[in-house]
């Protein structure tokens, strides 16, 4: 019994000494959430209606709404800059299928980007914007937010990309 009970006694020690190493260890403690990595966006169902290829690069698509967002790369998390991001949605000025309301924007340095738009209305009964990112370096996204109301004045949508 005596071998037992020791046995015992030094593997509750071990546990405990491993354990205090770990919590006096940040990095420990960060690793195995480094090594999953950050998950790609997955294209949304009905993103993509009525989307045109190539919309032009603007600089606004009218005023009083914004859309923003964020472009990061799966895995690392790291801001894309550069990375054109295409938004259209139905709003004040006609339906989704209006010229006038798909445009083109860059992400910043920091992988942000906005674009100021008329005031999105509801299109089928939801007021909703659409994004896309469909430039080949990475795997094309299409995304669908849905706003709560339909008195918002902002919609963001985040795009982490895999590469193609």
């Amino acid at each position: 019994m005596r071998s037992n009970e020791m046995n015992r006694r030094r593997f509750l020690v071990a546990a405990g000494a491993a354990g205090l190493v770990l919590t006096q260890s940040p990095l420990a403690l960060t690793l195995p959430a480094q090594a999953k990595g950050l998950a790609p966006t997955p294209t949304m169902r009905g993103g993509a209606n009525n989307y045109r290829p190539n919309a032009p690069l603007v600089d606004r698509l009218g005023s009083g709404f914004w859309v923003t967002g964020t472009v990061r790369r799966a895995g690392d998390g790291a801001p894309l800059s550069g990375v054109r991001i295409q938004i259209w949605a139905a709003t004040t000025i006609g339906g989704e299928r209006e010229p006038r309301n798909h445009g083109s924007v860059l992400t910043a340095a920091d992988g942000t980007f906005r674009l100021e738009t008329e005031q999105i209305v509801p299109n089928f009964g939801e007021p909703h914007a659409h994004l896309a990112y469909d430039d080949g370096a990475f795997k094309t996204v299409f995304l669908r937010p849905v706003m709560p109301s339909a008195r918002d004045t902002s919609v963001n949508a985040d795009f982490v990309l895999a590469p193609a």
